[in-house]
């Protein structure tokens, strides 16, 4: 609502009244309820507070100077007056941080016993692990907003890509979590969701996400780059029937080299390089019968590859170069993998599916503090959005976000 409130109003990014103010506010009173709640022993509205020897009693309000400029927060109260907010204490008017360092913490992967130990240990702080979890629990609630907020109409490019977890269901085991990143028209890329798989997807896993984020206004993509996702094309058609789908180019050209002996890989890939770069489609045929002709007596494996993906290949090969550049490669996800890859590594595992989305939203909600790296993205879309244009006349305008 806050995003939306400032494309429709101009809602300034900082001072009074900016949308990091109105942020700060929701995140500061999201962890105040989850500490109330973690004090009674129970949450809002639930049966087990009835006739309890304590409850909520309202709020006060109260304003707290934070890094983004005053901030008036309301505070919970319990009837017995013995609830003692940490996150926002009592005659105190400065943010002292530790609910913010808390999600910070929580979001590079620590689990909720280190973030209590580190807290204590360099900051003196007494947070106990339950009231870290009662904390980070509710952002639950924020990523469901997050995961069914309304998209724009249409997207010039959705990228697919997989993160593979550790999930101890009964037994400890890789389970992938599928990411799907969008570029907006604007040049500005957008993180429309975030599904759990088994490893097993199929045509009908995949229609079921896409047919979500068509629900949520998603009419029309232009092209969805994926790394040979089974059933996905089926699924895409039948939601987006003018979608073209490509395979990563980049991911093809390393799965080949597992089949090739380590003194192969750069005749490999020197062989390989005309199908990639070729003109057109007739011509990456030519490149590619001949690479078959050489190596696909040695190298069946590789050869088997291609001809599978040869479908979702070409389709790059008929647009120029500022296109091909961006479509030919998963590599515009890669590093909001590697952030999400950074805090999976250091949790290990997680208990249940639940546990590792949450950690997973909150390492996406964490990216790009400053604002640096979006403004980066934005410059070097514009030559790639430009071709967009043109090439797909009368499906991507200005008037389409």
């Amino acid at each position: 609502m806050l995003v939306e409130r400032a494309r429709s109003e101009g809602l300034q990014l900082t001072g009074q009244g900016g949308l990091l103010q109105q942020l700060t506010k929701r995140v500061l009173e999201c962890a105040l309820e989850g500490e109330i709640t973690d004090h009674l022993g129970y949450e809002r509205h639930d049966a087990v507070g009835r006739g309890s020897s304590n409850s909520r009693n309202g709020s006060r309000a109260k304003t707290v100077l934070t890094d983004v400029g005053p901030v008036d927060v309301k505070v919970p109260r319990d009837t017995a007056g013995s609830f003692e907010p940490q996150i926002v204490k009592k005659r105190r008017r400065r943010l002292t941080g530790n609910g913010e360092m808390v999600l910070s913490l929580s979001a590079k992967g620590l689990t909720h016993g280190e973030i209590s130990a580190h807290l204590a240990e360099v900051y003196g702080a007494e947070v106990s692990e339950q009231t870290v979890s009662t904390i980070t629990g509710q952002v639950m609630e924020g990523m469901a907003e997050w995961q069914n907020r309304p998209l724009d109409r249409v997207y010039p490019v959705l990228f697919v890509d997989a993160v593979n977890v550790r999930i101890r269901d009964g037994k400890v085991a890789n389970r992938p979590i599928y990411v799907v990143m969008a570029v907006t028209v604007d040049g500005t890329r957008d993180i429309l969701g975030i599904w759990a798989g088994d490893g097993g997807e199929g045509a009908e896993y995949w229609l079921h996400v896409f047919t979500e984020l068509k629900n949520r206004g998603l009419d029309d993509v232009l092209m969805l780059v994926c790394d040979g996702l089974k059933g996905l094309p089926e699924a895409v058609e039948t939601v987006w029937p003018r979608t073209i789908v490509q395979t990563c180019v980049v991911h093809l050209l390393r799965n080949s080299f597992r089949h090739a002996a380590r003194q192969d890989w750069d005749k490999v890939a020197g062989a390989l390089k005309p199908v990639s770069t070729a003109p057109g489609e007739d011509a990456a045929t030519e490149r590619f019968l001949e690479f078959r002709e050489s190596w696909g007596r040695k190298y069946p494996a590789i050869v088997k590859l291609w001809s599978d993906a040869w479908a979702e290949f070409v389709p790059f090969l008929a647009f120029d170069v500022e296109i091909r550049k961006v479509i030919s490669s998963t590599n515009a996800i890669e590093s909001v993998n590697a952030r999400i890859r950074g805090s999976v590594r250091a949790r290990g595992h997680f208990p249940n599916e639940a546990a590792a989305l949450k950690c997973i939203y909150m390492a996406l909600m964490s990216l790009d503090p400053t604002g640096k790296g979006r403004k980066r993205w934005t410059m070097r879309w514009k030559a790639p959005l430009n071709a967009f244009q043109i090439a797909f006349e009368g499906r991507l305008t200005p008037s389409n976000n």
